[in-house]
């Protein structure tokens, strides 16, 4: 079932668990990551980031992933990550997306704020959620340009008062495209941040954070954990061990590479608290389907 990010996030932040987000790179990724969703009866999204954005035309993207999704028995949110361009952001809501990210993290606030609020008006009456990013979630490597900026409670009121985003993506520590945890969460800052702000929280950067740590944010109002990283390392070591074996047929090793991103996804459904929330008897209401009323 394809459901918007609103829909996804609201049983997830009043019941205490996280909602894994994936950066995925293609269909085996997708199909994987949605395999692993139904086992483990756990909401997931589906998120094209920045560098897959420019490797395959946007119009590929959505239909591979509403693919992937439309026969799922869980709900699936289909997502568009970090994207500079609000040309960009429009067409990926026109071409069925369900979720998107307008990532004014770089501008001023008061700019920042009214693009994400115009977005809004233009996602919402299409039935598509928006986040949105205040602060400045530095990254490890790749993004140079990119600043490091804690999220202030200034900027955090701001998009508290007059926001329409549907989450909220803030930088308390967390850090992009780390190969290992090594970061500390300003818990406090996030508690205050929480007191501003009604949006559910994301926290981009999961594979850098402590496993206590992620387990004690999947408790707060932080509803959305984006993964990439972890992901990645699992289709590298699922490829490089048909390699190995001195296996070079292309099926063979995304088979491979799937069964590894297949454990890798339930390990973060168990972790984040989200397996087992959609029983497949159907006990828990899984939301609003995107588009319904």
């Amino acid at each position: 079932m394809i459901v918007d990010l609103q829909s996804i996030l609201a049983p997830a932040r009043a019941e205490g668990y996280g909602v894994a987000c994936f950066n995925v790179f293609g269909y085996e990724d997708a199909k994987a990551v949605v395999q692993a969703a139904e086992a483990a009866r756990a909401p997931v999204i589906l998120a094209a980031n920045l560098d897959f954005v420019r490797f395959m035309p946007l119009e590929l993207i959505a239909q591979t992933f509403r693919h992937a999704a439309e026969g799922a028995t869980v709900p699936v949110c289909i997502h568009l990550d970090h994207t500079y361009e609000k040309e960009t952001v429009l067409r990926a809501v026109d071409l069925g997306f369900t979720s998107v990210m307008f990532d004014g993290s770089q501008l001023p606030v008061r700019e920042n704020l009214a693009i994400v609020n115009e977005i809004a008006v233009y996602a919402h009456e299409r039935g598509v959620s928006v986040e949105a990013e205040v602060g400045s979630v530095p990254y490890a490597e790749g993004r140079d340009h990119i600043r490091s900026e804690i999220t202030t409670l200034d900027q955090a009121r701001a998009f508290g008062d007059e926001g329409h985003m549907d989450a909220l993506a803030i930088s308390v520590g967390n850090v992009h495209r780390l190969t290992s945890p090594g970061v500390t969460i300003d818990f406090d800052r996030l508690e205050a941040i929480s007191g501003l702000v009604d949006a559910p929280l994301v926290i981009h950067g999961t594979t850098g954070i402590y496993r206590d740590d992620l387990r004690a944010l999947a408790r707060t109002q932080v509803s959305k954990f984006n993964i990439g990283t972890s992901l990645r390392q699992a289709f590298g070591a699922g490829v490089r061990r048909s390699i190995e074996q001195d296996v070079y047929d292309r099926l063979t090793m995304m088979a491979s590479a799937m069964e590894a991103m297949r454990m890798t996804a339930t390990d973060w459904f168990d972790l984040l608290g989200s397996k087992g929330r959609y029983p497949a008897d159907g006990a828990i209401e899984p939301g609003h389907a995107a588009g319904s009323s």
